[in-house]
């Protein structure tokens, strides 16, 4: 059955009801959490700006990626060199060819104050920009997308790819803006050969003559259930988002969205055989069929040991996969309709510890932005010269969260009321200008 409610998560907005239809999809090949996200995003928006967000769990580097320091002493400088990027004066770390080379294709920040250095409280602020508060979930960028825009055309509006969002304060959820808007997640490997998406074909090629039988079913029951409890206003009748979900399981659009060997060998190559590049890959398919907003995700950046061998590890996925797709969105003719962002944590300690890593750093890290109008090749701010803090202007994670809710034509000034009732009002950062082109 499809299940919209992430890995691991228990959640008591739902009815007895839809507990008993999610534990019996498979009598109607959908479980109920998926009518609940139809319903409750059933008024679709034109078409416009979409995001892919790449988030890099644990805290990336920004000393040994985008910021790096070498005329530094060598316990801040570390193991890595540097190399010249395509951007006269500008250098990244000798780790980053591909984004050295391309970095006229997308823009940098030098000058972000995550104002954080602790996991899931970083998923859940990074995300959102709302610091974390104990007696209310902010909701993550994608849930509100998918409040604000709905649907277009069959698939979910908002996709995560990956599990490595930390959930224990709420990250990468819908929060306040309940179960519905929370992201129909994507586990596995897309890189290997076995990688499949559950739940988007009749279960055990079910024939269409019995998805109709089953689709009955469901209607029987949920008209039952609604006149013995006599709740029509909570529980009302079987309508449009019933059948909404049931085309999203025979859609062939939504079927094509995930085959990734429908691209060429060539294209898969450039975006890396690799989980992470082959996920981004699989974000750009889903931006084409329609979702509005994809996460994709990476783990394994929390190199509190052995800082610089686990980065020759991690990094070539992630200098190969972000420039190659900003390239083919640019291609595609989609860049300006795509916005593409790569954020993690927080940054890592100036001074590398005992055990030759970088631990948490709470007030510098970097960001890079591309598409949507964000100026291409700009290096944005800058730290001191051992990375430990912004020198002049900096950004915080409300001004990014600002920054992107502009750009994918959210008003700042939006408010929700959450189910206590109490108004909520969406974002109170302020707009990166530069950034707007």
């Amino acid at each position: 059955m499809l299940s919209l409610l992430p890995q691991h998560q228990s959640n008591c907005e739902t009815s007895s009801r839809r507990n008993f239809m999610l534990q019996v999809g498979s009598l109607a090949g959908v479980g109920l959490s998926l009518d609940q996200l139809l319903r409750a995003a059933s008024v679709s928006a034109k078409r416009d700006v979409s995001c892919i967000l790449i988030w890099t769990r644990g805290g990336t580097s920004h000393h040994d990626t985008l910021d790096p320091k070498p005329n530094a002493k060598a316990e801040v400088r570390g193991d890595f060199g540097v190399i010249d990027t395509a951007l006269p004066g500008v250098q990244f770390t000798d780790q980053m060819p591909r984004f050295a080379k391309d970095a006229g294709r997308f823009a940098v920040m030098r000058n972000l104050n995550p104002l954080n250095g602790s996991h899931a409280t970083a998923d859940a602020f990074m995300m959102s920009g709302h610091k974390f508060n104990p007696s209310i979930t902010y909701p993550c960028f994608g849930s509100v997308v998918a409040r604000e825009k709905g649907f277009d055309g069959t698939i979910p509006p908002f996709i995560q790819v990956g599990t490595n969002v930390d959930r224990r304060f709420g990250g990468g959820l819908a929060g306040y803006l309940g179960i519905a808007h929370n992201p129909f997640e994507l586990p596995g490997d897309p890189s290997s050969s076995k990688f499949t998406v559950r739940d988007i074909k009749p279960y055990g090629g079910i024939s269409a003559s019995r998805m109709d039988y089953r689709q009955k079913a469901l209607q029987t029951i949920d008209t039952f259930q609604r006149q013995l409890e006599k709740q029509p206003d909570a529980l009302s009748a079987v309508d449009e988002h019933y059948q909404n979900a049931f085309s999203i399981i025979n859609s062939q659009d939504t079927q094509k969205a995930f085959d990734l060997p429908a691209e060429s060998d060539r294209l898969r190559d450039d975006y890396g055989r690799t989980n992470l590049g082959q996920s981004c890959l699989l974000a750009r398919r889903l931006i084409e069929a329609g979702t509005r907003f994809v996460t994709v995700t990476s783990g394994g950046w929390d190199t509190h040991t052995k800082n610089f061998t686990g980065l020759k590890k991690l990094l070539p996925p992630l200098d190969q996969a972000f420039p190659a797709l900003v390239t083919d969105l640019q291609e595609r003719g989609m860049l300006d309709t795509t916005l593409v962002v790569w954020m993690t944590d927080f940054g890592r300690t100036p001074i590398i510890n005992s055990a030759a890593g970088r631990d948490h750093w709470s007030s510098a890290s970097v960001l890079c932005m591309a598409g949507a109008g964000t100026p291409a090749g700009m290096v944005l701010g800058e730290t001191d010269d051992t990375g430990a803090k912004p020198v002049g202007q900096e950004y915080y994670p409300a001004d990014v969260a600002a920054s992107i809710y502009t750009k994918l034509g959210v008003p700042l000034d939006t408010v929700h009321v959450a189910p206590d009732g109490r108004p909520m009002r969406l974002c109170d950062g302020n707009v990166i200008k530069e950034f707007m082109g």
